[in-house]
């Protein structure tokens, strides 16, 4: 039964962070559109700015899961270049051309964080610098895909402050249910939290962007589809690692370093390559990258074992 109430804090954590970060984003638009700030610099900025990985990955962190809260980045990082896309692309084949100095700065996203994660931790220091880089690096893919980062005016939104400050602190208590219920059942059940992280937690906070790749591209915007996962993936291997590590040092084990980062970054550089060779993502390469991803499940379990 403890088990039970572990996974039943877990499943209402991440519900509350997804729909916290919802909130969040939205009060954030109404407020950047309330002060008239540009429609392509708020989406630029946005894009992949997903609170609800974030928090994730802070509360695991905070609660001594150094593993899991890893795997909410890299994890999350391999889900979006092969799970998401694939999936998208069989829900609907993706035909789209994307610049190539976009492609460029979306594989050299990830490589600072190769570099500085060599000693086995990401420092205060580390993140420092993994924030300036995604400075960077985010100029860099705006300047390079101006027309896959525009977005048409946000919808005005209603009570932007309240939905701020509301999405602010139902992310809060969902992080903490989320970070208690993965300690729980860490505990209880002996399962590897850096497993959990790289799989069942970034899978499940990062599902709802099969249908942010699917929509876009069923409307007739297939640049979209791609331009928000290329732009995850810059946030999230570079952002929210360097957020993490900022707030607490974040020590990454062998399974980490020797699968779930080499991973994430393959599976970026096996992405843009796809694009850039194909210029279109259809079913067969969606099922090609929905089967490398469940080869990456498969091997995940296997070393965790």
């Amino acid at each position: 039964m403890d088990v039970f109430f572990a996974i039943a804090g877990i499943a209402l954590g991440v519900g509350l962070v997804v729909a916290g970060a919802d909130a969040f984003v939205d009060g954030l638009l109404g407020v950047g559109e309330r002060l008239r700030i540009s429609p392509f610099v708020l989406v630029v900025l946005l894009s992949g700015f997903e609170l609800e990985n974030l928090a994730a990955g802070i509360a695991a962190n905070a609660k001594d899961l150094p593993g899991a809260a890893a795997g909410t980045v890299f994890g999350g990082v391999t889900f979006l270049a092969l799970g998401v896309a694939g999936l998208g692309a069989l829900i609907a084949p993706i035909c789209a051309t994307l610049p190539r100095g976009f492609l460029l700065w979306t594989v050299a996203a990830p490589l600072p964080t190769l570099l500085l994660s060599l000693d086995g931790e990401l420092s205060r220091v580390d993140g420092a610098v993994l924030l300036v880089w995604f400075a960077i690096a985010l100029v860099g893919v705006a300047r390079a895909g101006r027309e896959v980062l525009y977005a048409d005016a946000p919808e005005k939104q209603r009570f932007s402050l309240l939905r701020l400050s509301g999405g602010l602190a139902v992310l809060t208590v969902g992080g903490t249910l989320m970070g208690n219920g993965l300690r729980s059942t860490v505990d209880r059940l002996g399962v590897s939290d850096t497993l959990l992280g790289n799989t069942a937690i970034a899978a499940s906070v990062e599902a709802e962007e099969v249908g942010r790749v699917a929509v876009p591209t069923k409307r007739g915007k297939p640049e979209l589809a791609l331009g928000n996962i290329a732009g995850t993936i810059v946030h999230f291997i570079a952002f929210n690692a360097g957020v993490i590590a900022l707030v607490k040092p974040l020590p990454l084990d062998s399974a980490t370093l020797d699968l779930h980062l080499p991973v994430a970054v393959a599976s970026t550089a096996l992405l843009c390559g796809l694009i850039a060779l194909r210029g279109r993502l259809g079913r067969i390469e969606g099922l090609v990258l929905v089967a490398l991803y469940a080869s990456y499940v498969a091997a995940a379990v296997t070393v965790a074992v």
